[in-house]
């Protein structure tokens, strides 16, 4: 037995059974031994972005980590984009980044690199590992810590430790702490300050908090002290649908976040930050509440979200109450958008056809800002975002979805430009075979380019902006790009063929793309 037999062995009695790879030549010892582990599925991505993109849409579906393999400093470096997007999901995740023979660093090859300060800013623990006995404790301390807060975790392995011997072993699960219980003194004085400020306070969620039961016992909240309740900007997934809370999020665009968050003089943090702009504008404000606004925290990253809310709701005598802002079922269809196609018909579209128990994966990003709040009333599905603002995960995102849940239909609805950060991803989806139907809002643009440079004040674009804000010299072709990795493939320019084609993909197995011309 050597060191990647007993990696594989500490990742499986974890429960951690799923690798995401793009091997190289410093892991072929890793590579063999998953291939002694049958019970390690195995899925390959062609760019580094994909297996860290696929790792997050899997865990965050999952709730727990899967195992990705990374080759070297530059390797990693390649998935670093959406490492920081699961580091803002606080998904849990288990980097293994193999690297050189521990003797062999001396010499300075040309993969030679600093792999611990790469993957410092994107992870909450990195370790590298020392020994080939040193694989199984490394490999249990960041999954213990994956679970933990819970986040990203790197684990640099040089291949010397991989290939080296190790005595055999029982190789037992790690003890994961249990999330900490918020202080009672926390929750009576949230709740005293819920009692005073009423109707002009609101909670803001994030994280576990966002799973039905929690969202509707603060919803109990809610309808027993007149506050509100409000979504993070971007979360790493929401339960949502009919029967569920129509939970609002803060909008992107800062005037309308603004508008928003004005009136609200108590907020309280339920696992979440006080909310800010995406960038700075000149004239406006970088915090989107006002400067008088309380700010007080019921519970923080790593505590017990829905423990707190319980809690909360009890020193409220709000266990009981009826749940305000659940959404009711949408009127029976009275007929589809029709007419030349636009962004917001293929979103109408999409929600109205929505199947039960489905997911949706949104890097739709401004074509789709109407989404979201057309779904509160449809089937029950649930919805993960692109978090940390790093595009090219909508793709990613959606394999791992797939792969953590087989009996579910996955939806993705993906910008077109930001696509192409990691097409590679729909090969992988026909490689798989995964229930995945991509919906491309093909504007031929980096749309919301546009309208950064106009929140600017520049409103008039010449050449230069044009060709570094537009793609439709040549335009792109997601027909073909999608055949030519095995994903079938139409394109819809009209309401009508979108619907046709939504239908008969829903209706379906497997991959299928629709590219909209909008």
């Amino acid at each position: 037995m050597n060191g990647a037999d007993r990696l594989c062995d500490t990742l499986l009695v974890n429960e951690v059974d799923v690798c995401f790879a793009n091997p190289g030549t410093s892991e072929m010892h890793f590579v063999a031994a998953l291939d002694r582990k049958p019970q390690m599925r195995c899925v390959l991505g062609l760019f580094e972005g994909v297996v860290t993109g696929a790792a997050d849409g899997y865990a965050r579906m999952a709730d727990k980590p899967a195992a990705t393999l990374l080759h070297c400093g530059p390797g990693m470096a390649n998935a670093l984009a959406n490492m920081h997007n699961a580091r803002r999901a606080r998904t849990p995740m288990i980097n293994v980044v193999g690297d050189h023979a521990t003797y062999h660093l001396v010499h300075d090859a040309p993969l030679t690199s600093d792999i611990e300060s790469l993957a410092a800013p994107m992870s909450h623990y990195v370790r590298r590992i020392a020994t080939p006995e040193d694989v199984g404790p490394a490999i249990g301390e960041a999954y213990a810590a994956a679970m933990s807060l819970p986040g990203v975790t790197t684990v640099i392995l040089p291949a010397d430790c991989a290939w080296g011997s190790v005595e055999p072993a029982n190789v037992r699960p790690t003890a994961v702490p249990a999330a900490k219980t918020v202080s009672a003194e926390t929750v009576r004085e949230v709740a005293a300050a819920l009692r005073k400020h009423a109707a002009r306070a609101a909670l803001m969620m994030t994280g576990s908090s966002l799973r039905e039961g929690p969202m509707a016992m603060a919803a109990r909240i809610c309808a027993t002290t007149g506050c509100r309740m409000i979504g993070q900007m971007s979360n790493g997934r929401i339960e949502r649908g009919a029967g569920r809370v129509a939970l609002p999020k803060v909008p992107y665009p800062v005037d309308i976040a603004l508008g928003q968050l004005k009136d609200i003089d108590l907020l309280v943090l339920v696992g979440a930050q006080v909310p800010v702009g995406f960038f700075a504008y000149p004239g406006k404000p970088g915090r989107l509440i006002h400067d008088g606004c309380i700010v007080t925290t019921l519970a923080s990253p790593g505590d017990d979200l829905p423990g707190a809310i319980d809690a909360l709701a009890g020193e409220l005598g709000a266990t009981k109450a009826t749940p305000a802002f659940i959404a009711e079922p949408a009127a029976p269809d009275e007929g589809l958008p029709t007419g030349a196609l636009d962004a917001d018909k293929v979103c109408t579209i999409v929600a109205t056809l929505l199947p039960e128990n489905s997911i949706i994966c949104d890097e739709s990003v401004s074509s789709g800002r109407v989404f979201y709040q057309q779904c509160h009333r449809a089937p029950q599905h649930d919805y993960i975002q692109l978090t940390g603002g790093a595009i090219g995960e909508g793709i990613p995102l959606a394999i791992g979805a797939a792969v953590a849940c087989p009996d579910r239909k996955v939806i993705g609805m993906q910008a077109d430009g930001s696509g192409m950060y990691t097409v590679q991803g729909l090969w992988t989806q026909a490689r798989e075979n995964l229930d995945i139907v991509t919906v491309v809002f093909a504007n031929r643009t980096y749309q919301i380019l546009h309208g950064e440079m106009r929140a600017v004040g520049v409103n008039e674009f010449g050449r230069n902006a044009k060709l570094m804000l537009n793609l439709d010299e040549p335009a792109l072709d997601w027909v073909m790009m999608a055949k030519g990795m095995g994903v079938e493939a139409a394109r819809a320019e009209t309401a009508e063929e979108f619907a046709a084609l939504f239908k008969g993909a829903l209706s379906r197995k497997g991959p299928f793309l629709i590219e909209a011309v909008i």
